[in-house]
């Protein structure tokens, strides 16, 4: 079976977070609000992670897709999680992985985005 482009963007950042010292503690976290690709601590920061990964450049850049709408409903995903989880982090941020693909599915280039803002209305 193939792996979706989802689910290989996913895991292929949660190895180059743990590379860069990142420990992953949970992937695809869904609730009715919204989704968490990936969720690691930093240190003693939590880190909620969203995934980007595209094929082509047609839609524009992978960080591009990080809407005011997207940002909301993973704002409210990370609310409902640090409830459901009962956890009061001393601090927290949203940081992106965004990839993009050769046409034989290697990863072309990659970029981390940390302590990613609301994109302006």
């Amino acid at each position: 079976m193939r792996q979706s482009l989802g689910d290989f963007g996913e895991a292929w950042a949660a190895g180059y977070l743990t590379r860069r010292g990142y420990r992953i503690i949970d992937r695809k976290v869904r609730f009715r609000r919204g989704e968490i690709d990936l969720v690691a601590w930093r240190g003693a920061t939590l880190v909620f992670v969203e995934v980007k990964c595209r094929r082509t450049s047609a839609y524009g850049s992978p960080q591009a897709s990080i809407t005011r709408p997207r940002y909301a409903r993973l704002a409210a995903a990370i609310d409902s999680y640090l409830q459901d989880k009962d956890l009061e982090p001393e601090a927290f941020r949203i940081d992106v992985v965004a990839m993009r693909l050769d046409s034989d599915g290697s990863v072309r280039d990659v970029s981390l985005i940390e302590n990613v803002e609301p994109p302006a209305a």
